[in-house]
């Protein structure tokens, strides 16, 4: 039975459609951000051979967690806006191999292409995030453009970071009511950053790296893109109300519990600074 042509399949147009979106943000200049997303077999076995392996590439982490899953990939140096006309030379579909250290090609990343240089930091979060929800599927970094610049003017203080962000526009709390995480800053690339960064996801679905951009997860792309968008949104108010001379009025602690209990989330309490009980 001969393959269905993968350039049809939902996971690549997917792929295809949140990397031209967030090079149209702005937020993936350049070879700037990555995206991983967990696939399962039986989604890919439609569209390739997976039992015929293009080429093995090292990698210097132990991902054997995660052995014998598939991922598709953006690629390292690869822009985003790039991705829409030639997917097969920017994006590649690999598999952990059984020891964790080698993944396996099996579509994709031509021209000797390799996956995005963030992959340990990927793999580290995927791994994260799946002991959190094994509903997790996603792994999104850009450089959101008012998050970077309100790391440069912001405390980088998680409670009050995140406190801003709730504050700036209503629908903040309902979409990530555990808030966001800070990292230090780090060399990207490296397991330093990876594992920084993964720890940090066993408690929210975004991690803000100083100076450098945000991490998201979650379990589809609408999530995750939203859960960015929805920050960034938030982000870039707080940028406008600053220019405008500062914060005369907010929203309240009061109203954001309010808020939570009308949508049925329920904040990190420690973020709220009224020590009033959920209603």
């Amino acid at each position: 039975m001969k393959a269905k042509d993968i350039l049809e399949s939902i996971f690549v147009k997917e792929m295809i459609e949140v990397t031209t979106n967030l090079y149209n943000h702005g937020w993936d200049e350049r070879n700037g951000g990555n995206v991983s997303y967990l696939l399962k077999e039986e989604e890919v076995i439609p569209y390739i051979n997976v039992n015929k392996v293009i080429r093995e590439i090292p990698m210097q982490f132990d991902a054997s967690e995660l052995a014998t899953k598939l991922f598709l990939v953006t690629g390292s140096g690869k822009y985003f806006k790039n991705v829409e006309n030639a997917p097969a030379k920017n994006i590649g579909l690999i598999r952990i191999k059984e020891d964790g250290m080698s993944l396996e090609l099996l579509w994709g990343l031509e021209d000797e292409a390799v996956p995005t240089s963030e992959l340990p930091s990927h793999l580290m979060t995927h791994i994260s995030r799946l002991s959190v929800d094994p509903n997790n599927r996603i792994v999104m970094h850009c450089h959101a453009s008012h998050l970077l610049a309100m790391t440069y003017s912001h405390d980088l203080d998680e409670k009050s970071f995140t406190r801003t962000l709730w504050k700036m526009c209503t629908e903040c709390l309902v979409v990530f009511p555990e808030g966001v995480s800070i990292i230090p800053w780090l060399v990207p690339g490296t397991n330093e950053i990876g594992e920084a960064t993964a720890e940090k996801m066993k408690e929210t679905r975004l991690v803000v790296w100083p100076h450098h951009g945000i991490y998201g997860a979650g379990k589809d792309m609408d999530e995750v893109y939203g859960l960015i968008e929805t920050a960034e949104k938030a982000a870039e108010v707080y940028t406008y109300v600053q220019s405008q001379g500062g914060i005369k009025q907010t929203i309240t602690d009061e109203q954001l519990l309010d808020l939570a209990e009308a949508f049925g989330v329920v904040p990190r309490k420690e973020f709220l600074e009224s020590p009033i009980a959920l209603h």
